[in-house]
């Protein structure tokens, strides 16, 4: 009788050690996912522009504005052959702006998103959903052609999780060197500006908001690193001549 006791007992601590085990696997197993989906979600819009940006840069493709010598040019070009025609892979891209009312194109990084005037970069209920959306303009800055500091922004989020749900327009802004080309369509009009250098700075410096300047000037924002909020990227660009 005693030996039929002491069997079910350890056949019951058994059972218990199992589930306990099997629960604190389920739980591990879970958070591992977790951990992963979320990794997923905060740099897959990034990983995504690198991606496409190694693979232009491998096949030498091209973006142009559409309505410019270049494009027309590029339209006489002959097809590509090889692993590109398989792929259906375009080696010269023509961009036209997105909404010529207000919108960005930079060529170099294939950039190409409408921009959202007078949004309040200090209110994240309205900015962060106007981002999903395109560039935003800051307000209390000035429009092209009215000879003042011009402020856009874009992938900016209230914290590194938030990355990926915003536009990627800006990811690959940190690859412009100087005297690479912006455009920017304001009323159906071109303003052409040629990037003349670019800075890193923590998120509390603002003053370049509200930088006064006696000739127009051009300031565009992004998050930085990529996939990140730690740092903010600035990029600096001038009326071309």
């Amino acid at each position: 009788m005693l030996h039929t006791v002491r069997h079910h007992v350890k056949k019951h601590l058994k059972s218990g050690e199992y589930y306990r085990v099997l629960l604190m696997r389920t739980v591990g197993n879970f958070l591992i996912l977790s951990a992963l989906f979320m990794i997923g979600k905060t740099f897959y819009q990034p990983a995504r522009e690198e991606a496409r940006y190694l693979l232009d840069n491998y096949l030498n493709k091209k973006y142009v504005l559409a309505g410019t010598n270049e494009a027309k040019k590029s339209a006489e070009l002959p097809q590509p052959g090889g692993l590109s025609k398989l792929l259906n892979l375009k080696q010269v891209e023509i961009l036209a702006p997105a909404d010529p009312e207000y919108s960005i194109v930079i060529p170099k990084i294939g950039a190409n998103s409408r921009i959202i005037p007078n949004v309040n970069a200090a209110n994240p209920d309205e900015y962060l959903a106007d981002l999903k959306e395109g560039v935003a303009q800051t307000l209390g800055t000035h429009n092209p052609g009215e000879g003042g500091h011009i402020f856009l922004f874009a992938h900016s989020a209230d914290n590194i999780f938030d990355v990926g749900t915003y536009n990627a327009v800006f990811y690959l802004l940190y690859k412009l060197d100087t005297g690479d080309q912006v455009n920017i369509f304001y009323k159906n009009h071109r303003y052409i500006y040629n990037v003349i250098g670019k800075k890193i700075v923590d998120p509390t410096e603002v003053n370049y908001l509200t930088r006064q300047t006696t000739s127009e000037f051009l300031t565009m924002q992004t998050c930085y690193p990529p996939g990140t909020t730690l740092k903010r990227l600035l990029v600096f660009a001038v009326p071309a001549k």
